[in-house]
């Protein structure tokens, strides 16, 4: 699989990575034979880019990625994880002593001395522009805690801001065929500044998949059904924020502008990779068959001129208006 350099990081990472919070079982249940298999044949596929969090299953996720690894001695796979949404989402929370708290009990998850990246978790907008939130980072990376250190965002100005800063290595931001936005100003400031971008919720939480109908169910446990107007956590991480009827009805179109052959998600993920400054895209996955058909996607042509258009035109048609302003 292709691979390209991850930001400041200077590791290249597999342009398809794999996204955990599934794992972590907050989409619904998935044991850990399974979860541990799912692993395995992403690694089988050319994949060597995990995406975790210490929140995810409450630290479930990592554990589960620690043992598959400790199974695995003489792996190149780059680890990234995050950190902040153990305690009250408040600026003052954002502190030295609790992001070494955090980052002991991330290295116990994983099972490693030295974290490869510590992105932070989508904290409150003003900790992006703080002073000390950054020098305590780079303290980290001075003390071989972590190696490398980025940030995970909602907003394009929560991205920009941390871009300029000089230790950021990587964003991780939504993006994806329904949020274009940081297309604008995001992506080529990260080329200027040479950070990495890493797109999540590449598939707009499945809607781009294509298997969706206005009659889908999703389990309780969920963030399809408990989060779809924003109780738990930012709206936009559910469906990238689309109102479901209208996302529905534009994953049918998107769907039917795909080449011959090429399933909506093989080009979702295709349309990522082609937007210049993208890094890697990280779909996540609860089975093999989803492994396979994510990582196929990165070998698939890319989409031609007119696709491309007609994406856009999709976009600006349906999903603009009710997006692109908020994020």
């Amino acid at each position: 699989m292709e691979q390209r350099t991850l930001g400041r990081t200077g590791r290249d990472v597999s342009v398809i990575g794999l996204g955990t919070w599934q794992l972590g079982a907050d989409w619904g249940n998935v044991d850990e034979p399974e979860a541990l298999a799912v692993l395995d044949s992403a690694v089988g596929e050319g994949v060597n880019f995990f995406d975790t969090a210490d929140v995810y299953g409450d630290g479930r996720s990592e554990q589960l990625i620690g043992k598959y690894l400790h199974s695995n001695p003489g792996h190149q796979i780059v680890v990234a994880t995050k950190m902040g949404r153990r305690e009250a989402q408040v600026p003052e929370n954002y502190v030295l002593a609790n992001f070494l708290a955090w980052n002991d009990r991330s290295r116990k998850n994983l099972a490693v001395d030295c974290l490869d990246l510590v992105q932070l978790h989508c904290p409150p907008t003003p900790v992006y522009s703080t002073d000390a939130v950054y020098d305590a980072l780079d303290l980290m990376v001075e003390q071989g805690r972590i190696a490398a250190y980025g940030v995970s965002v909602e907003t394009c100005d929560e991205a920009l801001a941390a871009i300029a800063r000089p230790g950021t290595a990587s964003v991780q931001i939504i993006l994806n065929a329904f949020r274009l936005k940081p297309l604008e100003k995001v992506l080529p400031a990260a080329v200027a500044a040479g950070v990495g971008i890493i797109a999540r919720v590449p598939l707009a939480s499945g809607l781009l998949s294509g298997r969706y109908t206005a009659s889908s169910t999703f389990a309780a446990n969920d963030h399809r059904n408990y989060n779809r107007e924003g109780a738990a956590f930012d709206v936009g991480e559910t469906f990238s924020g689309v109102d479901y009827a209208v996302g529905v009805q534009a994953a049918q179109e998107f769907a039917a502008l795909m080449p011959e052959g090429v399933t909506p998600a093989q080009g979702a993920l295709r349309w990522i990779l082609q937007q210049d400054g993208v890094t890697a895209a990280i779909p996540g996955a609860r089975n093999i068959d989803q492994v396979v058909k994510n990582a196929s996607a990165a070998a698939i042509a890319p989409l031609d001129e007119q696709t491309l258009t007609a994406i856009s035109d999709l976009y600006d048609s349906r999903i603009r208006a009710g997006v692109h302003g908020r994020w």
